[in-house]
């Protein structure tokens, strides 16, 4: 179990920098636009790509914002509840939560092999395939997903899940 855990982990924290990476990405697109501007040339597609960054950025953050405590969470109700009641609604919250990441991985999918299939192109100058940057949302989607089964799933059996507690006033 200890492998499994560490793989995990592993794998929010690459999810993580791939986010982080996306976000340097459209620092460059924007810069090299400037450069691009400044001296009278052309780099079509630039608002395009920077599109598809932010996007890929925000789905490959998912995880490891939740793993690490960083998605809001409304605690008020939680917090005011009996320790048997608060791990019933935590439970009930993370089986919705990964009930619904999965529905959204299953018809993900499905719109990827389509944007495939159907050799779906952007109607920007850029002209890039979609199934590439939809095929990035997918991958950011899944490791949510996986995340959300994953808390669930030590919600049910070790009695706590693995999200990482931020106290207040102690934020990054």
């Amino acid at each position: 179990m200890a492998f499994l855990r560490r793989f995990l982990n592993f794998i929010y924290t690459a999810s993580g920098v791939a986010a982080s990476l996306c976000l340097i990405a459209i620092l460059a697109l924007i810069v090299i636009q400037m450069l691009a501007r400044w001296t009278g040339e052309v780099f079509p597609g630039a608002p395009d790509y920077a599109g598809y960054a932010m996007a890929s950025a925000s789905f490959l953050a998912f995880a490891n914002a939740l793993n690490k405590g960083s998605h809001i969470r409304v605690s008020l109700l939680l917090n005011a509840l009996q320790p048997k009641m608060r791990r019933v609604m935590e439970i009930w919250c993370f089986g919705i939560g990964t009930l619904i990441s999965w529905y959204f991985v299953f018809y993900c999918q499905k719109f990827v092999f389509w944007s495939w299939k159907f050799m779906d192109i952007s109607q920007g100058q850029d002209r890039t395939p979609l199934w590439i940057p939809q095929s990035i949302m997918l991958v950011g989607a899944v490791v949510l997903a996986i995340a959300l089964t994953d808390h669930l799933l030590q919600l049910i059996f070790k009695g706590q899940h693995g999200i990482v507690q931020e106290k207040a006033g102690e934020g990054h």
